[in-house]
């Protein structure tokens, strides 16, 4: 198991939570809410470990898009890549709807 820390500077405000997937099922769960500051703050806690590296290049990437104030709280048990992405894309679709 291993803990992983994120932070990325952000611009937009939400004002309301998210929780996609369903960590029991084999993939991930990501929970977001507000940030408590102007601050995206990602904290990934995965069955998959060393793969550190691989998580920074999802997340840049997907933040290179993304840019509003969230703590994101993801729980994974060895989803891809694909799978975090598109959950992640969940999580905004909730958020903003």
């Amino acid at each position: 198991m291993e803990r992983l820390t994120f932070t990325y500077e952000a611009g937009e405000r939400v004002n309301s939570r998210a929780h996609v997937g369903v960590v029991g099922s084999g993939d991930l769960e990501i929970l977001m809410e507000l940030s408590p500051d102007q601050q995206t703050h990602v904290v990934v806690s995965t069955s998959v470990n060393g793969y550190g590296p691989v998580w920074k290049i999802v997340l840049d990437r997907f933040f290179s898009r993304f840019d509003a104030a969230v703590s994101i709280e993801i729980n994974d048990f060895g989803a891809t890549p694909g799978m975090v992405a598109l959950r992640l894309e969940q999580a905004v679709e909730v958020i903003r709807s």
